[in-house]
């Protein structure tokens, strides 16, 4: 019997790719990104992409109608002429951030009772806005507080329907804006200036600088990035505003705004696509806005040394 033997064959390992790990980062950042895209980015686009059709919100179909609903947000003069409600909140908001700024760097030296003022100047912006509504509802209505207040100081006179007349309406409502908002601005002021080293301070007061040479070449260049933020929020702020009011008002008595505008719009006209329209040309006029004070007012490094 003849016995074959088979030589053993070479093994060939063959070549496997490594597999690519995935950076441990973005297992920390994926919550973050999977929030912020399906809550702000995917509801932008659905808002741009009814913008170009007509849809009551409620039919299955919608109609395309390309640019006809942004040419009647600027054609019409129900929908821009409400812009202009949002310059009194414009001039308030400077009203504010002076106000904010003031009180913020009196606090910030050696003041009595300052952690006490601190918390009554930031106290308003905890409230719900909601409860500041009806709170100054009944500080502004005819008899109300205020006209008691000024009965009693001798200016019974000056009572006037605060938010029944258009022209009081919108500064009434502008004032109650500043109360509640001044508390965001005073918080950013204070922590700006207080992340400004002592030392600066205590070599200004061996030169003999007075407190408004501190503010003025210290505080000020200091703060400076804060007061460029303080100014695109005003300016956001005032384009935005509803919360005030639609709960004060309603919008009646010229008291309108422009998103007031687009909710009216979307869930009383059941026009979807022409507030989509609107809500579309607030971003982009807020984006502008920006995109102009950030070119005229640079953000560059501020250094103090």
């Amino acid at each position: 019997m003849t016995v074959l033997l088979s030589r053993p064959r070479p093994s060939v390992e063959t070549a496997r790719p490594a597999k690519r790990k995935i950076p441990a980062h973005w297992f920390y950042l994926a919550p973050a990104l999977i929030l912020l895209i399906t809550f702000t980015y995917v509801p932008v686009g659905n808002m741009v992409w009814y913008s170009f059709h007509k849809w009551d919100g409620l039919s299955p179909a919608m109609d395309p109608v390309g640019w006809d609903n942004y040419v009647r947000v600027f054609t019409d003069e129900r929908y821009w002429r409400v812009f202009l409600i949002s310059l009194y909140y414009f001039v308030a908001s400077f009203a504010q951030i002076a106000i904010a700024l003031y009180f913020a760097v009196i606090l910030s030296f050696s003041t009595r009772f300052r952690n006490l003022f601190k918390g009554i100047l930031f106290f308003p912006y905890l409230l719900n806005g909601v409860a500041v509504g009806f709170v100054f509802l009944y500080l502004f209505q005819p008899g109300g507080t205020l006209d008691s207040v000024l009965r009693i100081v001798g200016l019974g006179d000056q009572a006037r329907l605060w938010l029944g007349d258009p022209d009081v309406a919108n500064i009434s409502l502008a004032a109650t804006s500043v109360w509640r908002f001044t508390g965001l601005s005073f918080v950013l002021f204070l922590g700006a200036i207080q992340s400004i080293p002592g030392e600066i301070y205590e070599a200004a007061d061996l030169d003999g600088a007075n407190r408004w040479h501190q503010f003025r070449y210290i505080i000020a260049p200091g703060i400076r990035r804060i007061i460029s933020l303080s100014f695109i929020l005003a300016i956001s702020g005032s384009l935005a505003v509803f919360e005030i009011p639609f709960i004060m008002t309603g919008g009646a008595n010229g008291t309108r705004t422009f998103v007031i505008q687009a909710y009216e719009t979307a869930f009383q006209f059941r026009q979807i696509g022409l507030a989509s329209a609107m809500a579309v040309v607030l971003l982009l006029l807020v984006l502008l806005i920006t995109w102009i004070q950030r070119r005229l007012i640079p953000d560059d490094e501020v250094s103090l040394s």
